[in-house]
């Protein structure tokens, strides 16, 4: 009897303290292997981390969301984890948004995109027509643009709880001379934003290692556990 007992306690706390599962969704031309340091940290404050790898050269985005954003449902699933958050850098963020344009988020509790192209960048427009551009960034590389029939400005306002961290430092300043200023050398702070998002920070970060960078994971943990922003610049666009 003692023993039936301790295994249904047992049963029970497991239930009852699963970690929050938390999605990561690396950017263009990258692989699951950028964000591991921002896996190692997560995992560190309790998360259940899915650090999500795929062929972001290979496929439109429309293929891409339905491909990478169930894999990583998938993963918390078998694991037990949830609710379910993402952490997406780049084309991760459109990623998100396209796979949830016609779907009620469910049990998504908190989404922050990382130098998220939400509004397309001037850099594609400029670029796209340039031979060996598509053979380098992919069918989804060619549809990240800021025209209307390109993707981000296709997908409407978020439904989801959403915070934006936008990068004010480049790496590339040929790349920079495209797009409006500030910006991270592949998307001003501009366009990272987008309707519905809850709170918005931009940050001297540069985008290809923003999503390693001490300052960015703090506030990511931060938004992911209040739904807030720490830093004082951060504008907060949702009462809590």
């Amino acid at each position: 009897m003692k023993v039936v007992i301790f295994l249904l306690v047992a049963l029970c706390s497991s239930l009852s303290f699963s970690a929050e599962c938390v999605i990561l969704l690396h950017g263009l031309a990258r692989t699951s292997s950028s964000m591991e340091e921002m896996s190692q940290k997560l995992s560190r404050e309790g998360y259940y981390v899915a650090n999500i790898n795929y062929p972001s050269r290979k496929m439109d985005i429309e293929k891409l969301s339905e491909l990478a954003v169930k894999d990583g449902l998938n993963r918390c699933q078998e694991n037990s984890a949830a609710p379910v958050n993402f952490v997406t850098h780049s084309l991760g963020g459109i990623l998100v948004r396209q796979f949830y344009k016609n779907k009620t988020p469910g049990n998504v509790k908190r989404v922050v995109m990382l130098g998220p192209p939400n509004n397309g960048s001037e850099v594609v427009d400029s670029l796209k027509n340039i031979p060996g551009y598509e053979l380098m960034n992919g069918p989804a590389g060619m549809q990240l643009g800021t025209e209307k029939i390109d993707t981000p400005k296709s997908l409407g306002p978020v439904n989801f709880e959403l915070g934006v961290i936008a990068g004010t430092q480049s790496i590339n300043l040929i790349l920079s001379t495209y797009l409006p200023d500030p910006n991270d050398g592949k998307v001003s702070v501009e366009s990272a934003k987008v309707e519905g998002m809850c709170g918005f920070l931009a940050l001297p970060v540069r985008h290809p290692f923003m999503m390693k960078n001490d300052g960015v994971i703090a506030e990511v943990v931060s938004f992911l556990s209040s739904g807030k922003f720490n830093n004082k610049e951060a504008i907060d666009y949702c009462d809590k």
